[in-house]
This record gives structure tokens, C-alpha cells and sequence, in this order.
């Protein structure tokens, strides 16, 4: 296998188990409604005009459609596309063999493109802006640099963590979209239609049921929708009842409003071992064994935006909602 090869095969199948749960165009994509009108209007532009689109930045929470988004943008314009890591690059000859592979038009989507490394990143700048790249080739001492011209092509990034792009890269960007938490009607419709590609029976209640727990994320609605559905098979000859879905979710650790049992111990943390904050984000990663980064780009951003804590200068703060959820009696933030 051919070293572009094994870079782009790195991602090429993402983390969704059945792929065809993907929506291919935009009339299929549910939500972020702001966002398909806009990117519609980018790519009939550049359709009109026979050129490749503006090079797009996706950024937001994990598991609202980035990757998606990316396929949909290169199904739209009837071109390849080609999906890789930021972690995946890691040399700027590996960013070389994949830019010179592209045919015009093609799109390239780097998933986590905060992580390129930044000897890889500045070789990326000319490649956005003016379609070269310079290499360096030889050996040490005898060193020279050649420039190779390259397609037009639209790179399309992806990010939880907006704020680790360098400015450069950010400024490289024509089209920057940042995507939002879905609502439960929306999750509800992306239920149904899951439902539908798996030829699966399910109750309206137990649709809105898996909406109403998920986050506000579809990727987690699917998930949790093909764990219902096991239980189906089981107890209810694959019939998704609510009561079905209830138990299933109920025994998967995840309660009425969508938290799970990490996100519990998340909030139990400030609450209980640091008298509800303000406390530092390594040092409850630290008391509840996650990672720094996954307590910030996955379980943060949907606390934050429910009011279950607030981020101060001096840390986390766990809000009155919090100690409502944990039947902790809440007084001026002491818990007793």
C-alpha cells in the first residue's frame, strides 16, 4: 500500500456502523438550517462558474455532522473526495503524496486539522492560497527547493477545538460555519429516518423518547437508537416500543435528560469533592479518570449549554440545575 494510501485509508470509514445512515445531499440533511442555505448557495456559485469551491472550516462538538457535511459538499459538486486525520499527517511529504493526488475540483477533508502539525500546517498555506507546494529534497547540507503546481482542489477542516487553530490557518478559510446542538424535533426526524433505513418498527413515543436523551447530537441518537433496537429483538420481536426504549436506556446509564453516568460523576465531582467549584479542568479529569480534552470537547460543551456549570476565570462552577439532578440540596452553592 502506497504511503497516500494508508494516510487517507486512515478515515476513509468513519465511526458510524452502517454508512448508508449518512445523508448524501443537502434536501437529506436534517438541521443546521442556517448552514445547508448557505453552503447551497456556495456551491451553485462555484457550479455556475465551473470553479472549485472556497475552501470550508467546520468546527463545533464531536458528532453533529462535520464529516457529513464534507461528503454532501463533494456529492454536490460531482467530485472525489479524499478524508484523512490531522494526526494521521505527519510529515510534510505525507501532506505532499495527498495534494498531488487530487484531481481538479476534488475536495480534501481533514478531520481534527487542529492537530496537524505545524511544519505540515505552514506547508499547507501555499497549497490553500496559491495551489503550490515547495518541497525540500536532498540531502542534509545539499538541500534545494522545488515548486509543484497543484489542482485547484477545496480543502474542508474539521474541528472540535476551534481555538487551537493557529491564525494563519483560520485566515485561509473562505467559508467558516460553526455547527450547533440539534433540537428534539429535530433528532426525532433523524430517528424516523433511521428507523426507516433499518426497516424497523418504532412507536412515536419512543422517537421522541431517544430524542429527548441524546444530546443534542445525531451521532448519539443513532447509537443509542441501534442499542434500542437490539433490546427489541430480544423482549418485543423487534418492535421499539417506549417501554422497550425506556429499559434499554435506563440500563445504559443514561437518564432522563440525556446524561449519562460519566456526565453524572462529571458534576457529582465539583459538587461533592470540590464544594461545587470554582475547581480546575485537570483536576476533575483527574478525580473522575477521563482526559482532559475528552471532558472538554465531549461532555462540556452540552453541560454548559443545558446550565448544568458555568466556566469562570478560576474554574468550573456547578449551577443550581446540577445539585437538582443529583437531589443534592443546593444553599449558596454549599451542598448538603
Amino acid at each position: 500500500m502506497k504511503q497516500d494510501d494508508r494516510i487517507i485509508s486512515s478515515l476513509a470509514v468513519k465511526e458510524d456502523e452502517d454508512k448508508t445512515l449518512r445523508p448524501q445531499h443537502l434536501t437529506e440533511y436534517v438541521g443546521q438550517q442556517d448552514i445547508k442555505e448557505m453552503l447551497n448557495v456556495y456551491i451553485q456559485a462555484a457550479l455556475k462558474r465551473e470553479e472549485a469551491i472556497d475552501h470550508i472550516l467546520f468546527y463545533g462538538p464531536p458528532g453533529l455532522g462535520k464529516t457529513t457535511l464534507a461528503q454532501i459538499v463533494a456529492n454536490e459538486m460531482g467530485v472525489n473526495i479524499k478524508v484523512t486525520s490531522g494526526a494521521a499527517i505527519e510529515r510534510s511529504g505525507d501532506l505532499a503524496a495527498i495534494l498531488t493526488s487530487l484531481e481538479p475540483g476534488d475536495v480534501l477533508f481533514i478531520d481534527e486539522i487542529h492537530r496537524l502539525p505545524r511544519i505540515v500546517e505552514e506547508v499547507l498555506y501555499a497549497a490553500m492560497e496559491d495551489y503550490v507546494i515547495d518541497i525540500l529534497i536532498g540531502k542534509e547540507g545539499q538541500t534545494r527547493s522545488i515548486r509543484i503546481d497543484l489542482p485547484p482542489f477545496t480543502l474542508i477542516g474539521a474541528t472540535t477545538r476551534y481555538g487551537d487553530l493557529s491564525a494563519p490557518l483560520r485566515d485561509r478559510f473562505g467559508v467558516v460555519m460553526r455547527l450547533n446542538f440539534y433540537n428534539a424535533e429535530e433528532l426525532a426526524d433523524i430517528a424516523r429516518r433511521t428507523a426507516s433505513v433499518y426497516k424497523a418498527e418504532i412507536d412515536e413515543e419512543a422517537v421522541l423518547e431517544l430524542a429527548r436523551r441524546s444530546r443534542g447530537t445525531p451521532r448519539i441518537v443513532n447509537r443509542l437508537f441501534r442499542r434500542v433496537r437490539d433490546f427489541a429483538e430480544i423482549i418485543s420481536d423487534g418492535n421499539i416500543t417506549n417501554e422497550v426504549t425506556n429499559l434499554a436506556l435506563t440500563k445504559l446509564g443514561i437518564n432522563s435528560s440525556g446524561l449519562d453516568q460519566t456526565d453524572q460523576d462529571y458534576l457529582r465531582a465539583i459538587i461533592e469533592k470540590f464544594n461545587g467549584g470554582p475547581v480546575g479542568i485537570e483536576a476533575i479529569s483527574a478525580s473522575i479518570g477521563e482526559e482532559v480534552t475528552t471532558v472538554e470537547d465531549v461532555y462540556e460543551p452540552y453541560l454548559l449549554q443545558e446550565g448544568y456549570i458555568k466556566r469562570t476565570a478560576r474554574g468550573r462552577v456547578a449551577l443550581e440545575k446540577s445539585y437538582e439532578l443529583l437531589n443534592i440540596k443546593f444553599y449558596k452553592g454549599i451542598f448538603e
